[in-house]
């Protein structure tokens, strides 16, 4: 995760509906320039830790909902976070192209818009202006579009002079206000898509640094639900492990690297609370080829998530505490160091030219073993400390999120018309 010197390489030959997937402060990135900025890993750490409580802020609140509690919010946080990924797409006509964040833990896309009335943060690009736009449109307070806003932001929509205006707060304090807008998106030269919603944000406020995000949740405004219908309900993506390297996030069948016999599927689960979240089924770990002593009971009881925006993964408390117990015996021989804020098995490896690390597989339902590479298993601070990748939540019931440090190099098939996941190994760098 620290900051790459070297330069951008990429070895990605995916043709068709495929967007390169770089670090936003690497030196791939169109926002590189912008790399003084780059947060620190304290604080990298601190807004995932923000984030993950927006996420789990809001299955409670769902939770409560259900049980038809009065005392709700009207103005949900949603999961934003550190946003390290990013990808390059097209608006307008003529279409200018933008950097934003993608994440599979939102469902709304916007990004910021001329003129900014209130305040914009400031961005690398210059700032999408929908009078240039020969096929941009507002939306009417009146339209069924506006009506979808409430399940994409967690906030009602607003009417100005008939014109739907829409607001999104994020779990680090981040939002984006403005109008809710049509207009035509370019993802690739033969992939162009007319009257796309998304937010038009003349207000906005955060640490996102590129110009707005991609929602790739399942609500019915993400960009994943929009573009379905060509794509048959199927993406997929590569986060790459270093920030000189790129991955790819590609839209239908095909566009991966790994074969179909090379990919192991676990079942999609349904979860009332978090209907837009990709949730899955965890059924235990391995360390060093044992599994550990896991009641099959503890991820059963507020069930797990896959998230590209999450970037450790976090476990029931009684799951993270037998890990770590078993990753610290396997790594006696080596001198620990301070925990770093919410990660706490850490080590001082300077001294050692090579380090046996014990290897962690993950049990999914479907039969399916994965083993996690390496540089998701020790998670960097700095050159004499890095610490196990994992952390544990506050309570039994608190969802279980498996994290994008993991989930790196690997093929991550969403095939959401099937109802699965797949993950395929050497997807990427």
């Amino acid at each position: 995760m620290f900051l790459s010197t070297f330069l951008c390489f990429s070895a990605d030959k995916r043709k068709g509906a495929s967007l390169k997937v770089v670090h936003k402060y690497g030196p791939c990135s169109h926002l590189h320039k912008n790399k003084e900025n780059a947060p620190i890993v304290t604080e990298i750490l601190r807004r995932d830790q923000l984030r993950v409580n927006s996420i789990q802020s809001r299955l409670r609140q769902n939770s409560l909902k259900e049980s038809k509690a009065t005392t709700i919010p009207a103005n949900s946080d949603r999961s934003m976070g550190t946003g390290n990924y990013i990808v390059r797409i097209g608006l307008g006509t003529p279409k200018k192209d933008f950097t934003l964040i993608f994440d599979t833990g939102s469902d709304f896309t916007w990004t910021q818009c001329q003129p900014c009335f209130v305040s914009c943060y400031q961005q690398q690009e210059p700032i999408y202006d929908p009078s240039l736009s020969s096929t941009y449109t507002n939306i009417t307070c009146s339209s069924q579009q506006c009506s979808q806003l409430s399940s994409a932001t967690s906030a009602p929509p607003r009417c100005l002079t008939n014109t739907c205006f829409y607001g999104v707060r994020y779990g680090d304090s981040s939002f984006s206000q403005g109008f809710f807008g049509s207009e035509t998106i370019t993802l690739t030269p033969s992939d162009v898509f007319p009257n796309f919603l998304f937010g038009c944000g003349e207000n906005n406020y955060g640490f996102f640094g590129a110009a707005g995000l991609i929602g790739l949740g399942r609500d019915p405004l993400s960009l994943f639900s929009q573009t379905s219908s060509k794509y048959g309900n199927y993406f997929s993506y590569c986060l790459p492990s270093t920030t000189s390297a790129s991955g790819y996030l590609t839209f239908g069948n095909g566009g991966g690297s790994s074969t179909g016999s090379s990919l192991q599927f676990t079942p999609f689960l349904s979860n009332s609370k978090a209907s837009s979240l990709y949730s899955i089924d965890i059924l235990g770990i391995k360390v060093s080829g044992q599994t550990l002593s896991i009641s099959q009971t503890v991820f059963k009881t507020a069930g797990s998530i896959i998230d590209s925006g999450t970037v450790i993964t976090r476990l029931p408390p009684a799951a993270y505490y037998a890990l770590k117990t078993a990753f610290r015996d396997k790594m006696k021989q080596y001198p620990m160091a301070q925990s770093a804020g919410f990660l706490d098995t850490c080590y001082d490896l300077s001294k050692y030219n090579s380090v046996k690390i014990p290897p962690i597989s993950f049990l999914f339902g479907g039969n399916v073993e994965l083993p996690l590479d390496t540089k998701g298993i020790l998670y960097p601070i700095n050159v004499s400390q890095v610490c196990l990748a994992f952390a544990g939540n506050m309570a039994a019931s608190d969802l279980a999120i498996f994290g994008n440090v993991q989930q790196q190099t690997l093929d991550v098939v969403y095939d959401v018309a099937g109802g699965k996941l797949g993950f395929g190994p050497g997807g990427c760098s």
